[in-house]
């Protein structure tokens, strides 16, 4: 059995980064992807004549040097790819319903454009582990 993701798309906001009381840090990210858009199974075109589009925004966690690394060379707007996987939570919130949460834990991430306010000159080599 397998759980493997691949997503390619542009990060919807700049990275954020957090520590847990344990020591490790933990860094997120938001990812929007694009599919053609459907209208009775068809896909159809805007008032421009383009493809319609429908955009899916992705949760994505990055965990100790992946995350230093993303939250220093990558920013909103840039265009990545994301391997990981797909982990499902349940929680109960404070009223005790029970709430659900769907997030892509990163294995890696490649920088495919660089973000207009960061240089990733200094960036690691995409094939370094």
């Amino acid at each position: 059995m397998t759980n493997l993701v691949i997503l390619v798309g542009r990060i919807a906001r700049d990275p954020e980064t957090r520590t847990t009381s344990g020591g490790t840090s933990i860094t997120s990210i938001s990812v929007v992807t694009e599919r053609p858009a459907r209208k009775e199974g068809k896909t159809y075109k805007d008032e421009n004549g383009y493809t319609a589009k429908d955009s899916e925004f992705h949760r994505v966690t990055c965990f100790n040097g992946l995350g230093a690394n993303v939250a220093k060379f990558c920013g909103k707007g840039q265009l990545v790819t994301v391997e990981g996987r797909i982990h499902y939570t349940q929680w109960e919130d404070g009223d005790g319903n029970k709430r659900y949460g769907c997030e892509i834990i990163a294995d890696k991430v490649d920088f495919l454009t660089r973000t207009g306010n960061r240089t990733n000159e200094e960036a690691p080599p995409i094939d370094e582990d």
